[in-house]
């Protein structure tokens, strides 16, 4: 992969400039720094640190001239976890190190419960499977309830039940035990899911893929196949574009139709095939159908532009609800059905 090199100071960002300011004092000073800032301070700055890639020297003489600090070395920075690690390890313990490092590599969250609410319910479910009902009860307790609902979901029927009347049972938690509780997790779990995590290649491509506008996609897909056809026909076949919401039965349909914006929806039909078209105005009453019509006539021509976004509106909104077990999407053949 081709590093990133900063070399035009004056497309530096302010948090960029105390990035490098830091990375390039000497250990005393960059010491004396980090113990006037908080912990959330150095995450911030930590994060750009990652980032940096090379720097190149003459950026960093500019830097130290606005400063007017003298550079003890006029080499240039590469800014990685690793050299970011290095630094942080210099000036807090190890807990605090991996602890910020763990924020910037593993799931969004502020707390390690918020991470947790952003891991896959059936990974989740996979690593408490094996701890004691009363351990996982206090972790589903701590997590939003949705969450918490699909990981109960997955386990058998008198372990989930053993758990939710731990659940309801349970008093409130000493601090040290749930401190011991987040370290465990942070040490055992949240470190591990960091470093061994990897989404699917294939997978990623098609959902960028169906982000991008149609002649963009058609573009990039023509390319893909010239140099690998094997991998496009399987990007082609993760994608799901707003005409595939044909594999969607008459039910699902209706459960889409009263989760979309109205508006949204008319704006998105207007690009969309007569048989498309069919599909969704016949699952509606006569007079939604008849107000939906009267308004894509009314707003007359409409940026292509526009209605590609509408369309993934809706396509996202399709994705979500196939994803909650609310709609089934078809594969196209008569024995398989594909659930999302």
């Amino acid at each position: 992969m081709k590093q990133n090199v900063i070399d035009d100071y004056n497309l530096l960002s302010g948090q960029q400039k105390a990035a490098i300011l830091v990375m390039a004092l000497d250990e005393e000073r960059s010491s004396t720094l980090f113990s006037l800032m908080d912990e959330e301070e150095i995450k911030e700055l930590s994060v750009i640190m990652v980032s940096l890639g090379k720097v190149n020297s003459n950026v960093i003489e500019q830097l130290i001239a606005e400063f007017n600090e003298k550079l003890n070395t006029t080499g240039g920075l590469v800014g990685t976890y690793e050299s970011t690690e290095r630094l942080l390890a210099k000036t807090l313990d190890k807990d605090k190190v991996n602890a910020i490092m763990e924020e910037i590599r593993g799931p969004a969250g502020r707390t390690m419960w918020d991470k947790l609410g952003n891991v896959n319910e059936h990974v989740l479910a996979n690593y408490l499977k094996n701890e004691y009902p009363q351990t996982i009860a206090v972790i589903l307790s701590k997590i939003k309830a949705e969450h918490a609902a699909k990981v109960l979901a997955l386990f058998p029927e008198n372990f989930a039940m053993e758990i939710v009347m731990r659940m309801l049972r349970m008093d409130a938690v000493q601090k040290d035990v749930m401190d011991s509780l987040e370290t465990t997790l942070r040490k055992e779990f949240m470190s591990t899911l960091s470093k061994s995590t990897r989404r699917d290649a294939h997978e990623l491509i098609a959902d960028i893929f169906n982000s991008l506008d149609r002649n963009t996609e058609g573009r990039f897909m023509e390319a893909l196949e010239e140099r690998n056809r094997e991998s496009a026909e399987r990007v082609k076949a993760l994608m799901f574009t707003f005409e595939d919401l044909n594999r969607i039965d008459s039910q699902g349909i209706q459960v889409l139709l009263r989760s979309v914006d109205k508006d949204k929806l008319a704006v998105a039909l207007k690009g969309a095939s007569e048989t498309l078209k069919e599909l969704f105005f016949s699952n509606m009453s006569t007079r939604a159908g008849k107000i939906i019509k009267e308004d894509m006539d009314a707003m007359g021509p409409v940026r292509m532009r526009d209605v590609e976004e509408a369309q993934q509106y809706v396509v996202s909104t399709a994705k979500d609800l196939a994803n909650n077990g609310e709609i089934v999407v078809s594969e196209g053949k008569d024995s398989d059905e594909l659930v999302y």
